[in-house]
């Protein structure tokens, strides 16, 4: 079975994070989708989806820092549905995706950053400031040197 979800939108309200009592960051975004098509009479139409995204521990912590309403992000993850019982004991329902994966993307603070849940970014290695910045990169191999002389048939085994 596969259950996987990925989005490209932009965040409709600035990241709303939370603490769990063990001090887990919870981060919630409302993330908008938009699909742009034309009817059967030619005409422009425009169709907007809106996603409930969470994102738990390390990866919430980084979209509450950097990621402010109108950002364009990538999202990846799963869908999950929650029961929970409303303020009069009626069961409710919510329908969200639960991020494993998040790549900032465009100009503004942040862009270009890939974050995800799987990998070893627990190292404390992010970013200081958001990228993005007029001549400044966050590329860790800006300063390496140009391979351009190797040849084509090199001989590594790769």
């Amino acid at each position: 079975m596969l259950n996987k979800v990925m989005l490209i939108g932009n965040l409709g309200a600035d990241p709303e994070t939370r603490f769990t009592q063990d001090g887990t960051c919870v981060c919630n975004l409302r993330l908008a989708t938009t699909e742009k098509f034309k009817n059967r009479n030619g005409e422009q139409q425009e169709k907007t989806e809106w996603h409930r995204v969470v994102l738990w521990g390390r990866l919430g912590e980084i979209a509450n820092q950097y990621l402010k309403k109108g950002a364009r992000v990538y999202i990846e993850g799963k869908i999950e549905t929650r029961k929970w019982q409303n303020k009069d004991g009626a069961d409710q329902y919510t329908t969200e995706i639960r991020a494993t994966e998040m790549k900032m993307l465009g100009g503004g603070s942040g862009g270009g950053e890939n974050y995800n849940r799987s990998s070893s970014n627990d190292t404390g290695s992010f970013p200081s400031k958001g990228g993005g910045g007029a001549g400044k990169t966050n590329d860790p191999f800006a300063d390496s040197p140009d391979f351009g002389d190797v040849p084509v048939d090199d001989d590594i085994p790769f």
